[in-house]
């Protein structure tokens, strides 16, 4: 379920969100939508993405505009970023969500495996900054919102090249705050504990692992893609028009 709140200030707004076409990202794009701005996103998933479009113009009779781009191509993303630019004028919401949260061992990794991993998980996140910085600065401000993850906090050892570009992700969120703050743009980092997506369903949600994390929680529910919209409308909007350099754990309780 969507949220109830109404932020008005994000009606008419350009927003930005990488990998949007599912999961979190999916969630984001039909929250925004709601909300009445003008959504772009970036994702490399063709049929889920055009899916979400058609669902979310059916819902809202406002249709995000979907951007095909692989963003460890820089000049693909580059060309995405003008692409919204040119739709909807300078974006003045930013939502890095793009991720790969692939299990891997330590044994396992190799100096390509890791430039490939760092490639998606953090990379984009600074050039699509760098790429939409000018034009909001010019606009007189906006909201970059930078999604990390409380697994590189629990000590998960299943992925570390993902944990380590994740703990990244806030040290290039408080330096950006501090460059761009003068332009009055926000940078904070949202950090998700574990949102039970269809791609987490299908690769490594059982039973006993979903019932054992929830039990973890001060919150007994499973958590879900929509439940992170709520968050990220508040960073958005000027709500929140004096935080910046922070990061907001949405994990139920369990940090």
């Amino acid at each position: 379920m969507m949220p109830s709140a109404r932020f008005p200030d994000l009606e008419g707004r350009s927003v930005l969100i990488t990998g949007g076409g599912s999961g979190i990202g999916g969630a984001l794009t039909e929250g925004f939508a709601h909300q009445g701005a003008k959504v772009a996103f970036i994702d490399i998933a063709e049929k889920p993405s055009r899916a979400l479009c058609d669902r979310v113009d059916m819902a809202t009779g406002n249709r995000p505009l979907f951007l095909h781009a692989d963003l460890s191509d820089i000049d693909e993303l580059r060309s995405a970023v003008a692409a919204a630019v040119e739709a909807h004028g300078p974006v003045t919401v930013l939502v890095n969500n793009a991720a790969n949260d692939a299990r891997h061992e330590v044994a396992d990794v190799t100096p390509e495996s890791w430039d490939a991993n760092q490639a998606v998980n953090i990379r984009p996140h600074f050039f699509t900054i760098q790429a939409v910085a000018p034009g909001m600065a010019a606009a007189g401000g906006g909201s970059i919102i930078n999604f990390t993850s409380t697994s590189y906090m629990l000590n998960i050892g299943t992925m570390p090249a993902y944990t380590a570009a994740k703990a990244a992700i806030v040290g290039l969120t408080k330096g950006l705050a501090g460059r761009y703050g003068p332009d009055r743009i926000r940078v904070n980092a949202v950090a998700p504990g574990w949102v039970i997506t269809e791609r987490q369903r299908e690769l490594w949600v059982t039973e006993s692992s979903l019932n054992e994390h929830i039990s973890r929680q001060c919150i007994p529910d499973m958590m879900l893609p929509e439940d992170m919209v709520g968050t990220v409308l508040f960073l958005a909007s000027d709500a929140s028009k004096m935080l910046t350099a922070q990061t907001l754990i949405v994990d139920g309780g369990i940090l």
